[in-house]
């Protein structure tokens, strides 16, 4: 505790004091009792300059250390930065290398798939080319024949087959399918018919679905389902789509002169999105008419959407801008980000009834369909309950506290009158909003519809 220095100072300031004492006893005089008090009055006094003497001493050196380990504090953490900033350059040094040998690569590949891209579609286009030209080469009335012999065959398989049992174009090829679609393109047989979407439970109409129907020569009605695929693999859904984008135009049109709370739904093929050229006449006519985008909703399907092509989603960016928004249809399964879909403009999500009801097998589910509408309503997304068809469904999904039914149990596609798609808008609808009672009521579908349901 205490070192050598210390009890040698000691003994030192003990000695003097004693010292003094025996001098001031023997050479004054006085008594040997005073001499001792003086002494101990000495030692104190020399006890007390050593303190203050030994506390100076340790405040200047507690004070050098820490300057001390300032200055090598310092030192070390200008030789972090130095480190820092080399280790820094080691790390950029090889990726930046990297990147000059990979984005010549890059570009290659991508421009590699580009031609791919172009060369299929090239190919596809002259097989339909070669096929309309050995079909209609020879006259007017030969074209004609081949027309009505390639529509006879659906009636034909289908007095074979059983109903509702196989597809009524199966046995025809893909350019067959779309020599179809152009001749009925051509002879204004695509007809476009409207399904109502209803609020839950009141039933009232809130949305119309735009879907196309093709009539063969002698009258018969295809349900897109059984010609939209072949139409896709040959190049003919491009002049579908068209079509169905300017039905739809008018027919919100004329919807929106009576009230601004309603709105159409249509589907665009992906091949159609993907392709530049077309999206580009289809940009025209939807640019004409941004009034109306709030009105109009482009379906897209669920696997179509998480697609990644590049084109695709561009178009889907550039719809967007332009205030166009998105439904989800053809859902295969509820692994599903609403936050996703909402940044890229998705506002109404439509799910069969049976899926929501767990009749289906379906995996990848991240959250219990009762629990999707307020999962959804978080980010702003409507839930729409498709495929409805007996009232035993309304009554389980009404627990689900859906907003928004489709199906056959309330209305199925009804054709558009024909003098509805030629007339022509008068007057634009006026800007105020209407409120939320004037949407049509179901017997409105009338006015837009025939009261015959033609079904395929």
């Amino acid at each position: 505790m205490f070192g050598k220095g210390f009890f040698f100072i000691a003994f030192c300031m003990t000695l003097i004091a004693a010292s003094a004492g025996a001098i001031l006893h023997y050479a004054t005089g006085i008594t040997a009792v005073e001499a001792a008090f003086c002494a101990l009055a000495l030692m104190f006094g020399l006890m007390t300059v050593e303190s203050v003497s030994a506390r100076s001493r340790d405040r200047l050196e507690t004070n050098e250390r820490f300057e001390g380990l300032a200055r090598a504090a310092a030192d070390i953490a200008r030789q972090v930065g130095e480190l820092n900033v080399r280790i820094d350059k080691l790390e950029a040094a090889p990726s930046q290398d990297l990147k000059s040998h990979t984005d010549p690569l890059a570009k290659e590949i991508g421009d590699l798939a580009g031609l791919v891209e172009d060369l299929a579609k090239t190919v596809t286009e002259h097989e339909s080319l070669l096929a309309q030209k050995q079909l209609f080469s020879a006259s007017p009335e030969a074209a004609a024949r081949a027309v009505a012999e390639i529509g006879a065959r659906p009636a034909q398989q289908a007095a074979i087959a059983q109903p509702n049992s196989l597809n009524p174009l199966g046995q025809l090829k893909d350019n067959e399918v779309a020599v179809l679609i152009r001749d009925a393109l051509a002879n204004e047989r695509i007809d476009v018919h409207l399904q109502p979407i209803v609020t839950l439970p009141q039933r009232k109409v809130r949305f119309y679905e735009a879907v196309s129907r093709l009539r063969l020569p002698e009258g018969k009605l295809i349900e897109s389902k059984y010609f939209v695929d072949a139409a896709r693999r040959s190049g003919a859904v491009l002049p579908l789509d068209e079509n169905l984008v300017n039905s739809s135009l008018q027919v919100v049109r004329r919807l929106a002169t009576k009230s601004k709370d309603v709105g159409i739904f249509f589907n665009l093929a992906p091949e159609t999105l993907s392709d530049r050229a077309a999206m580009s006449t289809i940009m025209s006519a939807l640019d004409a008419n941004k009034a109306i985008a709030p009105s109009l909703f482009i379906e897209i399907a669920q696997n179509d959407f998480r697609s990644p092509n590049a084109v695709y989603r561009d178009s889907l960016h550039r719809l967007r801008d332009q205030g166009f928004r998105f439904a989800i249809d053809h859902v295969s399964d509820l692994h599903i980000d609403p936050q996703a879909m909402a940044e890229r403009g998705v506002r109404y999500l439509k799910i069969s009834a049976e899926l929501l009801l767990g009749r289906v097998p379906q995996t990848g589910a991240q959250v219990h369909p009762a629990d999707l509408v307020d999962l959804l309503g978080r980010y702003g997304i409507d839930l729409i309950a498709e495929k409805i068809e007996t009232e035993a469904m309304v009554v389980d999904l009404l627990d689900y506290d859906l907003g928004f039914g489709q199906g056959i149990l309330f209305a199925p596609p009804r054709p558009i009158r024909s003098d509805i798609l030629k007339a022509e808008v008068a007057e634009f609808p006026a800007t105020e909003q209407m409120p939320a009672e004037a949407a049509p009521r179901p017997n409105d579908i009338s006015k837009l519809a025939s009261r015959t349901v033609r079904r395929a």
